[in-house]
Parts: structure tokens; sequence; C-alpha cells
């Protein structure tokens, strides 16, 4: 049990960076994640012999899988993400859920520039106050109660499937997201029930 401890602190202390989960215009979903290097450092003193591999079910759309051995159990992540990357780093954001350490919050939208990628300055944790006159980060769009509960629902779902084998199927599917409507959100679901009783 205290090695688990230590395992999640790890996890936790590394989660600074961030993975761009989608872009749309000028804005750009992010959410944190494990920073490979920070990581191995943590790692290293837990278990020498720790390993991190990466395997690319997709490259376009970018679909990441994430295997992470440490302390004799080897645990995956799978995620879809806006580059490879990106998908990278959502995915070993992936397994470090399944050992309890999940971000802080839902993903969060902010400013994204072509060439300077998301700006994730003011969503740093230990961030100074922003100087008075400062522009605010731009608001998150906003949510529908039956569209979160529908995005429950996927991600249930997509729980089920990654049990079954067929994660990356699913993931495949959720390339195009979780739906901008309710009846687009309805379709993905019904797609992924589909391939779980496949």
């Amino acid at each position: 049990m205290a090695d688990l401890d230590r395992v999640r602190e790890a996890l936790r202390a590394s989660m600074t960076a961030w993975a761009t989960l989608e872009v749309r215009g000028d804005q750009a979903r992010v959410t944190p994640a494990p920073d490979p290097d920070g990581l191995a450092l943590h790692l290293e003193r837990l278990d020498p012999q720790w390993s991190l591999t990466w395997a690319c079910d997709s490259v376009q759309p970018p679909v990441v899988r994430a295997r992470l051995t440490l302390l004799g159990t080897v645990r995956e992540g799978l995620a879809s993400a806006h580059t490879l990357q990106d998908a990278k780093l959502a995915a070993l954001a992936d397994a470090a859920r399944t050992y309890g350490v999940a971000p802080a919050g839902e993903p969060t939208w902010v400013e994204y520039d072509a060439d300077d990628g998301p700006n994730t300055a003011d969503l740093e944790a230990d961030a100074p106050p922003p100087a008075p006159g400062a522009r605010p980060l731009p608001p998150e769009p906003p949510r529908d109660p039956q569209m979160d509960k529908a995005r429950r629902h996927i991600e249930d779902l997509l729980e089920q499937l990654k049990v079954a084998g067929r994660g990356g199927d699913a993931a495949r599917v959720l390339m195009r997201g979780y739906g901008e409507t309710l009846e687009e959100s309805r379709a993905i679901y019904k797609e992924l029930q589909a391939l779980l009783k496949s």
C-alpha cells in the first residue's frame, strides 16, 4: 500500500504538462498530463526497472496507447488528441487514472495560436496572480447539463470497451468528439454500444 501511495505521489508531482485534446479556431481544449521527463525522475527512485512504452493505434486521427510498467504491474492508457505528441501525453494521463490520479477538474478551453500552441500560462497552479489590466482567459463554451450527462454515459461505455479490449476501436469512433448536439451524442453512444455487442 505504501508503494501505491508513492506511485500516486510521483504521478501527481509530474502532472505539469498539458495535452491539447482538440482545437476549434483560436480556442483549444487542454487537460493536465504527466510530463514524461519529470515522471522518469520520480519513478527511477521507486523502481529502477520501470518502463514506459507507446504504441500508435492511428496516425490520423492521432490515437496513442501508453503502457506503464512499474513495481511489477502493467497499466495502460489510451487517448486521442490534436497531435500524436498530445495523444501521448493524454494516454499517459489516462494510465495515471488507473492509479487513481486524475487531473483536477474538467479539460479547459484556452486561447490557441497555430505557431505558439495553447496558452496555458494562466492555468499553472503556482502561477502568480495576473497583473492588473491583464486579459482574462476566454470563457469556456456554455455547458449543457444534458450534454454533460450524455458525455458521462459515453465515458462509462468507453471504460467497458477498454476492459473488453475494444478501446482502440472506440477511440477511432470518438475521434470526431462526443458530438456537438444531443442527437449526435446519442448516435455516437449507439455506435459504441454496437461495438461492445459485436
